[in-house]
């Protein structure tokens, strides 16, 4: 096969869970970049460098379509699309657009240490009644438009890698916490499905999704030693398993 007829190389798309940014995957993208991949890191609107723009208007579809509007300005035609933690709503929601749209432009998805939603499903479907009051009731500090972020302990991290996670975080839009995903879990299904599971130490929110993943066989697992924000505690290991999985020959 000649240059001419070789098939689109794929490209890596990450996108960022809760309070996160693209900032979040500064030591990651290098990594990859170094391995010869087009890597492109999006930054959710009402977070990050774009706090700027949190308004009552601010939903999941506005980070679905934050996704989209990246890959089409990129002209992608073959993505393994990584979601971390909230983001793998996003991607699920991004999954079933471009099936619809453009069949076989991703490769593979990527939930890393993240949601599972099923049909109907909302961000908040699978937490504790404590977890979900808990935000609910940390909203109404600004009339419900965001929830602040948790010390980044909680992902694992210490030292001077909290304190850069703590420092970055943003406040979360609120109205995407309850808001349903209505999409076709069959197509979806029907691209390749990585889980990886992030456990020294487990956060508790993503256990239902560890559960699903596992009973179900259409599912590739992988664990990682470490906490929530591995693209932060472990960017090499990360790299190393992104670049070996848009490399399987499933992608």
């Amino acid at each position: 096969m000649n240059a001419a007829s070789s098939p689109p190389t794929i490209a890596v798309v990450l996108v960022h869970g809760a309070w996160h940014g693209a900032w979040c995957w500064r030591r990651v993208l290098p990594l990859l970049r170094s391995g010869g991949v087009q890597a492109h890191a999006v930054t959710l609107t009402g977070v990050g460098e774009r706090a700027h723009l949190l308004s009552p208007a601010v939903d999941l579809h506005t980070h679905i379509q934050d996704v989209i509007g990246l890959i089409e300005a990129e002209e992608l035609e073959r993505v393994l699309l990584v979601g971390h933690s909230y983001a793998g709503m996003v991607i699920t929601g991004v999954a079933d657009r471009m099936q619809r749209l453009r069949p076989g432009l991703l490769t593979r998805l990527v939930y890393l240490d993240a949601a599972v939603p099923y049909p109907g499903d909302s961000w908040s479907s699978h937490h504790s009644d404590e977890t979900r009051q808990a935000r609910i009731e940390a909203s109404k500090a600004s009339d419900g438009l965001s929830f602040p972020p948790p010390d980044a302990a909680l992902f694992g991290l210490a030292g001077a890698d909290r304190d850069w996670v703590n420092r970055r975080q943003t406040p979360q839009p609120f109205r995407l916490y309850q808001q349903p995903l209505d999409f076709d879990g069959a197509l979806v299904a029907q691209i390749p499905r990585t889980f990886i599971d992030c456990n020294q130490p487990a956060l508790a929110t993503i256990a239902p999704a560890r559960q699903r993943v596992r009973s179900d066989p259409g599912w590739q697992v992988l664990e990682m030693a470490t906490g929530h924000d591995p693209m932060v505690s472990q960017p090499e290991e990360l790299a190393e398993q992104l670049l070996s999985l848009r490399a399987s020959p499933s992608a």
